[in-house]
């Protein structure tokens, strides 16, 4: 009994070792997710081998897998206060979309770690919008140029993680908030600009009108000279006799030819 004892109590002992070694080295990775494997007695991190994909994967129990996100996400930053180009406060709400490189996942987990949303982007977030939004007026950030700052804080701030392993999908700028009193003055002077517009229209419209009824005033006038200019004594009356003849050769018609009228022309009488 006692052997049995001493040879049941080593084997009892390497299976708990061995089911507790194959649980360390069991490593189950989600949809959307990534690993990133530590070799505890090798170089560290794995930086020069792909990341981990989904799925069951085993590793040496002393090892460990680091998971990351690498779908797209979204950060909100609400209500950053910044400076238009003439010094008046403005407050900004952005969004944007990101997610990591996958493929350098190890160099972003050594040089930055898990936590590089606020080391990385939050802070280029806002230091790109405070110099984006110092280029324009508040008129043009209420007005005209929402979509110019959304390109350029998506321009600018692509160029500047893009060396910190993340990528930058898109940049939309949900709201700019003016100052109520410089708000209420934009609306007033575009309203004026919008009025001076609708009268500058329909002043063209009217000059185009008046132009038309000139153009066709003499276009008629021409047409008159042209028309009296060509009909002479003669042609007048070669016009009056053969009117004459057709209506003399109408059966409706009972022609008496008395005289001469003005121009040497006929004078007719007759009945229908």
């Amino acid at each position: 009994m006692d052997r049995i004892n001493k040879i049941g109590l080593p084997v009892v002992l390497i299976i708990m070792f061995s089911i507790i070694g194959l649980m360390k080295s069991a490593v189950s990775i989600g949809y959307g997710e990534a690993g990133v494997l530590f070799k505890t007695f090798g170089d560290g991190t794995v930086v020069d081998e792909p990341a981990l994909g989904e799925g069951f994967h085993l590793i040496l129990p002393w090892n460990k897998v680091y998971l990351y996100n690498v779908k797209q996400q979204e950060v909100f930053e609400s209500q950053m206060q910044v400076l238009s180009s003439n010094g008046l406060e403005i407050s900004l709400d952005v969004s944007v979309l990101y997610q990591p490189k996958a493929d350098q996942l190890g160099l972003l987990h050594q040089t930055k770690g898990s936590n590089y949303l606020d080391i990385v982007i939050v802070p280029n977030i806002r230091a790109v919008a405070r110099s984006v939004v110092g280029r324009y007026t508040p008129e043009q950030l209420y007005s005209t140029k929402r979509d110019a700052i959304e390109s350029e804080i998506y321009d600018e701030l692509k160029k500047g993680v893009e060396a910190q392993y993340v990528q930058i999908n898109d940049v939309l700028v949900r709201d700019v908030t003016l100052p109520n009193t410089i708000k209420q003055a934009i609306e007033r002077k575009l309203s004026q600009e919008q009025m001076s517009l609708e009268y500058e229209f329909k002043l063209e419209s009217a000059r185009k009108e008046a132009e038309k009824v000139r153009i066709d005033a003499k276009g008629k006038a021409d047409a008159n000279r042209i028309l009296n200019s060509s009909l002479t004594t003669n042609i007048l009356r070669d016009k009056g006799i053969e009117a004459t003849t057709k209506l003399a050769e109408s059966p409706n018609s009972k022609v008496i030819v008395i005289g001469s009228g003005k121009d040497g022309l006929p004078i007719i009488l007759g009945n229908q």
